[in-house]
């Protein structure tokens, strides 16, 4: 075992490490897998790592499957087992007892985790352990049947060595119990009689002291009985009496006794030089026993965090997916709530080192503890709750620095303390270390702090170092997105609500949300407002496009997520129809071979029939001519019946043929070469492109040259100039554009009255062209490229931008601004949204930030 450096020596208890053994230690069935616990240590070798993951993992199988294990709740006899090593030392009866159940223990376990099971071909009968890592370390362990055996013999069902344990023993048995009993007859006689005497109470009865049979008598009546006073009660009301009758039998009792501890002794000692050739064998079954002990509490933990135990890689690596943070996620569901998974990923292409910034209490803590305290579980063999598909590596050099390490004995402010921690990160990380610093930079003058933070940062990434820092400082935020092995990453807050979301976004800066957070405590906005005058309008603006560009990620993450549920629908859907194709094929396959053999039965008939007539008209002397005809009328039906089963085979082939385009089409969707969803159905394609052409030919005969047509998606209208097949070239204003006939629409009476025209005298010449003409030019004397939607409602705003839009097309616009503002950004997203679907719209985007930013959107056009 190689055990990785931690830095400093409060490492584990910096992450919540000792809280996490705490807990395993409750989970552990007795005091020797607790022993095990409490020295629990990481450790850098992939193959102690992978087997104690493994071991974990198969006892986790085992809980799993509701199979029960020996119960490993024994006593440590491993300081008893030490002792004895002089030779004529002994086991106490309670410590044989101790270890022989853990003997029995021990065989149990033996036989629980090597049962063998077949694998394999009938051919390759090979045998194989069910726990495969379990059963082999159990296998190997040394088993003691005879020493368990002989310490059985020796004991009876109480506990107690047998009176014939040997023969000496058991004389002096059989004379105790006879000393015994006559001392019983003549105490109870006395008794008898000093209660016929008035000397004792009624109820009395004899009493033990110092291991001698006496009688409670009062004081007064102390001397009536003659024998010996041996103690008194507290109270003085009560005096213990050996009556001398009594004397001898109970010195013979005591020498007896003393006796049978000589021979007790004696008989343990011969056990005990039988066990001592093996005691470094049992004390290797104690440590086995242990840890077992310690592997069903890792299994017990993982079922409590529902944790895993994955495979580990030999070298750096950290490429998580929905990891917990185990305390906190106890602590929460204890409140009913539950945790925000961590989504993380260090490495060499996407960025070693995580910058996470982001507003106070938003999590970038927990973010920074969490991968602390599992990398460390993880090198400690305990399995760790992420998902299946999550990799891990292996580090040799654990550094953190987080909360307040001033020292008065030591002289050290805070900003000391952490330039102390990072004069050691910075001579000791190498490209296996992981880093864990918090606010990074922090507890000094800003300009300078970040700067001394900026060259560490530039140190820690040249010497190849893993990390996950926390910081506020723009300086980091900027330098990590322009240098390679490191990248952002930001924890969202919600705006609207104005409360963190505890989930952490990957690639790009977060902001602090300091003036958000100020009204939400209270500030004055006075105070809010001098501040943003001292930081500059830039600034400000710039935190503002921040938070947009995240807002809007987390927009279009959520509008990913609901593509892939809908694609998810349309797989399933696909499969669906699938099986149930499969299934009416076979229907039908069955019916087609019942509808056979029920025609072969008909023919059969029809042939007996046949050949029944035939030989009554032979027998009739009847034309063979006859015979003839009648027997091709039979062919022909015969043929004729498969010929429908021909036919019904085909249809199935064609109906398996369209299930499998579909299945086609599906699977190209899947990997993006086809980017629009397609419809699902047999022969729709066909049917569809049909439907198709006859509209364009209908469509093609309705439109001539001169009518107002609408184009689809927009409410502007045009004039054809031109039709043929497919196509036809429209007048827009100034601009001439060919159309698919498909996106044209005859322009009804209520458009062409809001146009100007009469549906009465439609436009049919070149003079009537050139009116709308005129009136285009007219339009585009007057028309402005800024559109301000400020105060209005979303309905309002996209109705007023439809037109706004519509009109900028007609005119051929190059590049139009709408003002919306932004607020709660919700009248921005209506807009955009409406854009979004727009034909002839090539793009949008934000102003630049010194025209306005994100409350203006730039809409350029086509």
């Amino acid at each position: 075992m190689i055990a990785p450096e931690v830095y400093p020596n409060n490492f584990r208890q910096k992450i919540g490490f000792d809280e996490v053994c705490q807990l395993l230690s409750a989970l552990c069935s007795g005091q020797l897998g607790r022993g095990l616990v409490e020295g629990l240590q990481a450790d850098t070798e992939q193959s102690a790592i992978q087997l104690a993951l493994d071991e974990a993992g198969e006892m986790l199988a085992v809980l799993r499957a509701g199979q029960s294990i020996p119960s490993l709740n024994l006593a440590d006899c491993r300081e008893a087992l030490h002792r004895i090593r002089p030779d004529r030392t002994y086991l106490e009866e309670a410590e044989l007892l101790d270890l022989v159940q853990m003997l029995d223990a021990l065989h149990a376990l033996h036989r629980f985790f090597t049962q063998e099971h077949t694998t394999g071909t009938i051919e390759d009968d090979s045998l194989a352990y069910e726990y495969p890592r379990l059963g082999a370390r159990l296998k190997r362990a040394p088993v003691f049947p005879k020493i368990e055996q002989n310490i059985r013999l020796l004991f009876d069902r109480e506990g107690r060595i047998k009176d014939n344990a040997s023969r000496e023993l058991l004389r002096i048995r059989r004379e105790l119990m006879e000393t015994e009993r006559s001392l019983s007859g003549t105490l109870q006689r006395i008794l008898r009689a000093a209660r016929t005497e008035g000397w004792v109470e009624a109820d009395v009865q004899p009493a033990l002291r110092d291991g001698r049979l006496v009688i409670p008598v009062s004081p007064q009546h102390k001397r009536k009985i003659k024998g010996i006073v041996h103690d008194e009660s507290g109270t003085g009301k009560t005096v213990y009496v050996e009556p001398v009758e009594l004397v001898e039998a109970n010195n013979r009792i005591r020498e007896l006794e003393g006796e049978e501890r000589r021979e007790v002794v004696r008989i343990l000692t011969e056990v005990a030089s039988k066990i001592r050739p093996n005691i470094n064998h049992l004390l290797s079954a104690y440590e086995l026993v242990a840890h077992l002990d310690l592997v069903l509490a890792k299994a017990r933990w993982a079922v409590e965090v529902e944790g895993l135990c994955p495979r580990v890689d030999a070298q750096p690596c950290l490429e998580w997916y929905v990891a917990r943070h185990p305390l906190l996620q106890r602590s929460l569901r204890s409140s009913g709530r539950e945790i925000v998974p961590l989504d993380i990923k260090l490495s060499p292409d996407e960025g070693r080192i995580l910058i996470i910034s982001g507003p106070n209490a938003g999590g970038k803590s927990v973010c920074l503890k969490t991968v602390g305290l599992l990398q460390y579980m993880l090198q400690c063999g305990i399995p760790v709750p992420m998902g299946d598909h999550s990799r891990v590596g292996i580090f040799k050099h654990f550094f953190i620095d987080i909360g307040d390490e001033q020292s008065i004995e030591d002289d050290l402010s805070t900003y000391s303390s952490h330039l102390s921690n990072m004069k050691h990160f910075e001579r000791h990380s190498d490209a296996t270390t992981l880093l864990l610093i918090d606010e990074f930079g922090g507890g000094t003058e800003p300009t300078i702090g970040g700067a001394i933070a900026q060259a560490l940062l530039e140190r820690f990434n040249a010497e190849g170092a893993y990390g996950v820092i926390t910081t506020h400082y723009q300086n980091l935020k900027t330098f990590a997105e322009d240098t390679p092995g490191l990248v952002n990453g930001a924890m969202l807050y919600d705006r609207h609500h104005l409360q963190p979301l505890f989930r952490l976004s990957i690639g790009r800066p977060g902001s602090s949300f300091a003036i958000e957070i100020a009204r939400k405590i209270g500030l004055s906005e006075a105070v809010i407002a001098r501040a943003s005058e001292y930081v500059g309008s830039d600034y400000i603006d710039m935190d503002k496009y921040l938070q947009d560009i995240i807002r809007d990620k987390r927009y279009w993450e959520q509008k990913r997520l609901n593509i892939r549920k809908e694609e998810k629908k349309l797989q399933d859907a696909a499969e669906r129809y699938s099986l149930e194709a499969d299934e009416t094929q076979r229907a039908r396959r069955a019916v087609l071979a019942e509808a056979k053999k029920e025609a072969e039965r008909i023919v059969q008939e029809a042939n007996s029939r046949i050949e029944r007539t035939i030989r009554e008209i032979k027998e009739a002397e009847a034309e063979r001519e006859r015979t003839l005809s009648l027997r091709a009328e039979l062919k022909s039906y015969q043929d004729s019946l498969q010929e429908v089963e021909q036919e019904d085979l085909q249809a199935s082939e064609r109906a398996k043929r369209e299930v499998e385009k579909l299945l086609r089409r599906r699977e190209r969707k899947a990997k993006g070469e086809s980017k629009k969803g397609q419809s699902v159905g047999l022969g729709l394609r066909a049917a569809s492109e049909q439907a198709r052409e006859h509209r364009l030919q209908d469509k093609a005969r309705s439109l001539q040259e001169g009518d107002l047509v609408r184009l689809e998606g927009q409410r502007s209208l045009g004039t054809v100039l031109s039709v043929d097949k497919r196509e036809a070239v429209v007048a827009l204003g100034m601009l001439k554009m060919t159309v698919p006939l498909d996106r044209l629409h005859l322009a009804s009476e209520e458009e062409i009255k809001q146009a100007g025209q009469s549906l009465k005298t439609p436009v049919r010449s070149t003079s009537a062209g050139k009116s709308v003409i005129d009136q285009i030019h007219e339009k585009r004397l007057h028309f402005k490229q800024d559109l301000d939607l400020r105060g209005l409602r979303a309905s309002e705003a996209i109705d007023a931008t439809a037109y706004f839009i519509d009109d900028a097309l007609q005119l051929g616009m190059s590049r139009v601004r709408i003002l919306h503002g932004t607020g709660t950004g919700a009248l921005r997203e209506a807009v955009r949204g409406y854009l979004s679907g727009v034909p002839g719209v090539r793009r949008y985007a934000d102003e630049h930030v010194q025209l306005g930013g994100a409350g203006i959107t730039v809409v350029d056009l086509d």
